[in-house]
């Protein structure tokens, strides 16, 4: 389904967009999360939709929000969540694992989050950002594959590229906010990431343990 063949009352966004703003991930958010309130129902029209998320939004004052990939049911997924504290405007979110704190600074959306709420990735260093973009494909195995190399580690700046390897359909993930998360609590520093074909990843660790992740948020449709 394209972005702009959506049904009524469901928007569309792109996180994690690059300075120019394209490319990011896709992400539905249905705000009357009421109307269908089944999780059969909410499963299926993540299944149509297809995009990596789908938000369900419960209540727009708490932020209580449930989350849908097509096949299963989210209880964290950051696109998800720092598109929907920028699209609601909101300082705390309830995803399924609890309480998410998110911030709007300036044309980027933030919010806080634990390593513990991440599904496991593989992370592997290549010697060159030039290598990571030669890649035709994920090596060979299984699990969630992050290649990544320093563009300048000085500054934190990174280049990655992201494959789910979990079926044919999905080669590479254009953002990968999960991914960029773990790397950086690996590292315990701040980062800059770009992903994809030009996607930009914002990452900063604290003292906690929590990471933020940040990014830029554009509307492309409104159902």
């Amino acid at each position: 389904m394209s972005d702009y063949d959506v049904p009524a009352g469901i928007d569309v966004l792109r996180v994690f967009c690059g300075p120019d703003g394209r490319h990011g991930s896709a992400l539905g958010v249905v705000r009357e999360g009421s109307g269908h309130p089944e999780p059969a129902a909410r499963q299926e029209l993540a299944r149509r939709l297809g995009f990596g998320g789908t938000v369900f939004v419960d209540d727009p004052e708490r932020g209580h929000l449930d989350i849908y990939a097509p096949g299963l049911r989210l209880p964290f997924a950051t696109n998800a969540l720092v598109g929907a504290a920028w699209l609601l405007d909101l300082e705390v979110l309830e995803p399924a694992v609890g309480e998410v704190f998110g911030r709007q600074d300036g044309e980027f959306s933030w919010i806080t989050a634990r390593p513990e709420w991440v599904p496991p990735h593989t992370l592997e260093r290549y010697g060159s950002a030039a290598e990571v973009e030669a890649l035709p494909a994920p090596p060979p195995g299984e699990g969630r594959f992050y290649a990544w190399a320093w563009e300048d580690e000085a500054a934190g700046r990174v280049r990655a590229r992201g494959f789910p390897r979990r079926d044919e359909k999905t080669v590479e993930d254009e953002a990968t906010g999960a991914a960029a998360l773990l790397l950086s609590t690996r590292l315990n520093r701040a980062l800059n990431i770009r992903q994809g074909r030009g996607s930009q990843i914002l990452t900063a660790p604290a003292p906690d343990g929590t990471v933020e992740i940040g990014g830029r948020v554009l509307l492309t449709a409104q159902g």
